[in-house]
């Protein structure tokens, strides 16, 4: 089993890979997959703006693009110029992407800052009331 350490290594690597020319706000997440496979983001941005992805999004797109369906957590670290600062929660575009793959009452968003602290939540504490698939089935 992969442990939280790792995916908080992975996620801040990740920071390194981040395309923020604009806001030079850099963000990496690391997502595990219920089978243990780890995919990593991060945020790539578009002088457009609209076009701009998250790390989270990514790490997704990336996950389902490798036939990953189910997921148990994702670690989330960002900060200006790469350099983790505070916790970094999830945008509510990226809350939705992980409603739709993701059990709200078990899977884990944890946020660590550079102090060392990890603020951790549910994805239903994050997004309460949420539209998911059942709602459309």
């Amino acid at each position: 089993m992969v442990s939280e350490e790792t995916l908080m290594e992975s996620a801040k690597a990740m920071l390194a890979m981040s395309y923020a020319p604009y806001s030079h706000f850099h963000v990496g997440a690391a997502l595990l997959a219920k089978d243990g496979r780890v995919f990593t983001g991060c945020n790539v941005e578009n002088a457009a703006y609209g076009p701009s992805n998250c790390a989270e999004r990514t790490a997704f797109f990336k996950a389902v693009s490798e036939g990953a369906r189910e997921f148990t957590k994702i670690v989330i670290v960002g900060g200006k110029d790469g350099v983790m600062g505070e916790m970094c929660p999830p945008c509510g575009v990226c809350r939705q992407v992980m409603r739709e793959f993701c059990d709200p009452e078990t899977f884990e968003i944890l946020c660590p800052a550079a102090d060392g602290s990890v603020t951790r939540f549910r994805l239903k504490d994050l997004l309460p009331e949420s539209f998911g698939p059942a709602n459309i089935t």
